[in-house]
């Protein structure tokens, strides 16, 4: 529910009455309120502690410390804003609201006995860690730094790499208590407003108290299809890739808190992406991509194919005829394929919560019960162990972590309903699969584009990893402003 305007008065104390029972001074030992007198007129400070830089505020004490009476008669608003306050980042309002808000965001509150004005001195900092190179999205050869999690170094960092006099960085707020920041960052130039403004207006819309997750309760808001596991935004740490979504005309949202960057629109392909092909020659590039192809089309079809062909050995074509020569272990083959999905599970859960300092023992413990005692009790056969390291390999392999997760239950309904229907549910579970694809969309564009609808040339441009100079023209499927390069 939207606030109440509540106007600054000239009374200083009724001021600093209100915003001492709205900030919780006393109550929080951070929120700091301090009363000083310069210039014959009594003011007060109200600021939290670890986000004021002390050195620029000590500065200033020091500049209106040497004020006058004289100086503050006339304009005394005017004076302050322009001439005796030496910063940059300086805003007034007349709204006490606004002051409690902006205080606990990071900015400095500055009341004057006599004004109905307050100041806001956007001197802030924040705790952040240096930018480095994003663990998810590691290159060989390219740059190693990566968004943080402050809003203003990730705009920083892309500005950097953008310096096109139309890029926009839009402010927004997002929640009622939290009061997140967020960035809608786009290429006016380029950008297609109507994606513009539906991003805009999706945002808009978003009604919670609060984004404690950060950029993934986001995208849940704007994104709908909650029960749908594929990602139509996709996420990146890297400003570089975000700058070239940037320059083809998609729309960045950067929520402040989070390390990770939403681009949007996404098709399916966007997720299949990754900085390493650019950063090789185009030959080499192509070839990466459809070595990343195979392994993810691999983490998807493989196993509940070799499960159809190991039920059913009559429809393995002779030439492959190999496959078939597995030994069935102790339990029924269905069973040990879902209790070794489950296990990879539990193995990459504990992994995530495992200290640095014991990862490799958890990797020789997987490894001796998995690899080595399993399959000798006869709870996994070796082939059950193969098909299945290759379908976790294709799914590492897949770039995007939101991607990878998606192929896993897609791989599992495929395989239950091999099982249940043999060929015809192998069959239409894909056929379904793609239908839920093709229906998709992201912001008005079709997930599965440009294979559905079809474009021959963006397709191959999907397929083979084109030379630079050859990408001469933005996706149509967005309707940039400026198609060309």
């Amino acid at each position: 529910m939207k606030q109440m305007k509540r106007a600054v008065s000239t009374s200083l104390n009724e001021n600093v009455a209100y915003l001492r029972e709205r900030l919780g001074v006393g109550k929080s030992f951070d929120v700091i309120h301090l009363d000083v007198a310069y210039a014959g007129r009594e003011m007060a400070f109200f600021m939290i502690d670890g986000f004021v830089k002390d050195d620029i505020l000590h500065y200033i004490m020091q500049f209106f410390a040497i004020l006058n009476e004289d100086m503050l008669q006339a304009n005394p608003l005017e004076k302050l804003l322009k001439t005796y306050i030496p910063y940059v980042e300086l805003e007034k309002t007349d709204d006490l609201n606004r002051v409690v808000d902006g205080v606990l965001a990071g900015p400095t509150a500055l009341i004057v006995d006599g004004l109905d004005y307050a100041i806001l001195i956007d001197a802030r900092t924040y705790p952040v860690r240096g930018p480095q190179e994003p663990d998810m999205e590691r290159v060989v050869r390219g740059a190693r730094d990566g968004f943080v999690e402050t809003i203003v170094f990730n705009t920083a960092l892309t500005r950097r790499r953008v310096r096109d006099r139309t890029l926009r960085m839009e402010y927004m707020q997002v929640g009622r208590r939290s009061k997140t920041d967020i960035c809608v960052c786009y290429i006016e130039d380029i950008a297609n407003p109507e994606i513009v403004k539906s991003v805009k207006e999706a945002i808009c819309k978003i009604d919670t108290d609060g984004l404690p997750m950060g950029e993934k309760t986001l995208e849940e808001f704007i994104s709908g299809r909650h029960w749908n596991p594929y990602p139509v935004v996709r996420y990146t740490e890297r400003p570089d890739t975000a700058a070239a979504h940037l320059y083809e005309g998609h729309v960045l949202v950067i929520v402040d808190g989070s390390p990770s960057v939403l681009i949007m629109p996404a098709t399916f392909w966007h997720h299949l992406q990754h900085a390493e092909e650019y950063r090789n020659k185009p030959i080499v590039g192509a070839y990466l991509r459809l070595v990343r192809f195979f392994a993810v089309w691999a983490s998807l079809f493989l196993l509940p194919l070799w499960y159809l062909f190991m039920t059913e050995p009559e429809r393995l074509p002779a030439p492959l005829s190999f496959i078939g020569k597995a030994s069935t272990g102790e339990l029924p083959l269905f069973a040990q394929l879902m209790i070794i999905e489950l296990g990879i599970d539990m193995l990459r859960m504990a992994a995530i919560h495992t200290p640095s300092s014991l990862a490799t023992a958890l990797g020789l413990v997987a490894a001796l019960m998995i690899g080595g005692v399993a399959v000798e009790v006869g709870i996994f056969s070796n082939e059950v162990i193969l098909y299945f390291s290759i379908a976790t390999i294709g799914t590492f392999a897949t770039p995007s972590y939101e991607m990878g997760l998606a192929n896993r239950l897609v791989r599992i309904g495929l395989l239950i309903a091999t099982a249940l229907f043999s060929v015809y549910g192998y069959v239409i579970g894909i056929m379904l699969w793609l239908v839920m694809l093709a229906r998709m969309k992201s912001f008005t564009v079709p997930y599965l584009w440009p294979f559905i609808p079809f474009s021959y040339r963006a397709m191959r441009d999907v397929l083979i990893r084109s030379p630079m100079p050859l990408k001469n023209r933005r996706p149509t499927v967005l309707h940039p402003r400026d198609p060309d390069r």
